[in-house]
């Protein structure tokens, strides 16, 4: 039996783009949540001391990675060296090989994959290992690699492991890079696929194993609940996955009943009931507050006051361990779309996916306009964000008419 680390999508020195509303000491916690979730993975490894660990992509929020970012990062891996723990690493979209940073030395326990699809042999408890992989040689990468990763020898004793940092084919919640599908990652034969690229924990097959472990850290409302990495311990035909929670703060939304609340008061207990019952599964957390089943009372309760004065009084009356982010009041008229429909959220997830150059292509029309061209502001990160929420809002609106 070998047992090993499986993480992905790191997203060190995240910037946490359109949430600037907190107080500087939560802000400060969340700007380093990214380094204080590597911190947990790293410390897991010391503790246990497993036999290797696979990074499967994006441990850099962007591909010009910060020094910090960088330096953070080595640092974990010179530990893992002390404890003599091999570290295998695919480059993904975001921390691609073509991106312009300075260089650190890795320490001589990590091997990083190139841009083919190469072999790594490595023997442990005299078992041979093969872990196969690639990194993406710039950002996008549209051909399926699948089809160039070699096929199992089925050799007695050996395991073979796959790293792929990409998304199935016809995936929509997601931008599609490198993509795949399960029948043909299963024809290669592997005894494990370690997956990078989505952020929701996911097992898309059990036997063998083929296995999103999800991000270290959630960044935002839509990368909601308890994020980590996993634990395995496999033989030749049996694998035993155990997740590791490492976020320091867990975003989530709780739904607020209101169909019987016409007065403040009973509105900030629930919500603080709920919010307690939240940080007591997970932890510190960030919340999102949605009304629903709202009655004619609670409509005309919240009527008299704005959304942002509600959230601040809410604020005020919450436990430290929880931040109020926003607040949703769904109306009696309820939409038949959802704004967090899987329509919504896949056109919202796909433009937090944009670089620069996607949003110079999108707007190039208003920017480029003569006559209102020269009086518009740069596009800041916090425009960006409040254009994704509008256009979330404006497929619902139009959708539900």
């Amino acid at each position: 039996m070998i047992r090993f680390l499986h993480t992905a999508d790191l997203h060190l020195d995240s910037p946490f783009k359109g949430i600037t509303d907190m107080p500087i000491t939560r802000l400060t916690e969340l700007r380093e949540s990214t380094f204080a979730a590597y911190e947990k993975l790293i410390h897991h490894a010391e503790k246990t001391t497993p036999d290797f660990v696979l990074i499967a992509g994006d441990i850099y929020d962007g591909e010009d990675r910060s020094l910090r970012a960088q330096m953070r990062f080595v640092k974990g891996l010179e530990r893992l060296k002390r404890a003599e723990i091999p570290v295998f690493i695919s480059h993904g979209n975001h921390d691609h090989l073509g991106g312009k940073w300075t260089r650190f030395q890795l320490p001589d326990n990590v091997t990083v994959f190139g841009p083919e699809v190469e072999t790594a042999e490595l023997v442990v408890h005299g078992q041979r290992i093969r872990i196969h992989g690639f990194s993406y040689k710039e950002r996008h990468i549209k051909e399926a690699m699948i089809g160039r990763f070699p096929k199992s020898n089925r050799e007695p004793g050996t395991i073979d492991i796959g790293m792929l940092h990409g998304s199935i084919a016809g995936e929509e919640t997601h931008a599609v890079y490198a993509p795949f599908t399960t029948e043909a990652l299963l024809e290669k034969g592997y005894q494990y696929w370690a997956l990078g690229h989505i952020h929701k924990r996911q097992l898309l097959h059990n036997e063998p194993p083929i296995v999103y472990p999800g991000n270290l850290q959630g960044r935002h409302r839509n990368e909601q609940g308890v994020k980590g990495f996993y634990d395995v311990e496999l033989e030749l035909n049996q694998a035993a996955l155990k997740f590791v929670p490492t976020s320091v703060l867990v975003f989530d939304e709780i739904e607020v009943d209101c169909k019987e609340i016409s007065l403040a008061n009973e509105w900030l207990i629930a919500c603080q009931n709920t919010a307690t019952e939240v940080v007591e599964r997970n932890g510190s957390s960030i919340l999102s507050v949605r009304n629903v089943k709202m009655s004619a009372e609670a409509t005309h309760l919240f009527s008299g006051s704005s959304d942002d004065e509600w959230l601040e009084v809410l604020r005020e009356s919450a436990d430290p361990d929880v931040w109020f982010s926003e607040l949703f009041v769904e109306s009696q008229q309820r939409s038949s779309l959802s704004p967090e429909s899987p329509l919504v959220r896949s056109v919202k997830e796909q433009m937090e996916n944009w670089e620069e150059e996607d949003w110079r292509m999108v707007l190039q029309d208003v920017y480029q306009h003569a006559r209102s061209g020269p009086y518009l502001f740069p596009l800041s990160s916090e425009m960006k964000e409040e254009l994704r929420k509008e256009a979330g809002e404006l497929i619902s609106n139009e959708l539900s008419t």
